[in-house]
C-alpha cells in the first residue's frame, strides 16, 4: 500500500519500510508516531484501489518509528549589492527528525 501524507506543510509519497526526513521534531528517538493526515491511498494489491481525501481521509493514519534526530547540511545564505560594498554571509542548520514508516492502516 502506498500513501501520500503531509506533515509540516510538505507531502511525501510512502510505503511501508520508506525513511523519510522531515523538518519538524517529535520527542524521543524508538517513539512511535501515528500521522493522521493522509491525503491519498494507493493499494496495488486490491485491484488499484485509490482513496483520495478531500482535503484529508478519516480514519486512516500511518505509523512511523523515530529513528534519529538532529540538524541537516548547512545551507549558505550570501546577499550581495554590486558596487556598494554590501556583502552579508548567514548559514542556517534546519532541525530535522528522521521517521521509519513502519504500518499504513486503513479503515
Amino acid at each position: 500500500m502506498l500513501a501520500v501524507i503531509e506533515v509540516c506543510g510538505k507531502q511525501y509519497h510512502v510505503k511501508t519500510g520508506d525513511v523519510i526526513k522531515i523538518e519538524s521534531k517529535y520527542s524521543n528517538v524508538g517513539e512511535i508516531v501515528k500521522i493522521n493526515n493522509i491525503i491519498a491511498l494507493y493499494s496495488p494489491h486490491q485491484g488499484d484501489l485509490v482513496k483520495l481525501g478531500d482535503p484529508f481521509i478519516i480514519g486512516s493514519s500511518v505509523k512511523a518509528e523515530v529513528l534519529k534526530q538532529g540538524r541537516d547540511k548547512k545551507i549558505l545564505v550570501f546577499k550581495k549589492k554590486r558596487r556598494h560594498n554590501y556583502r552579508r554571509k548567514k548559514g542556517h542548520r534546519q532541525d530535522i527528525t528522521i521517521l521509519k514508516i513502519t504500518d499504513i492502516g486503513d479503515k
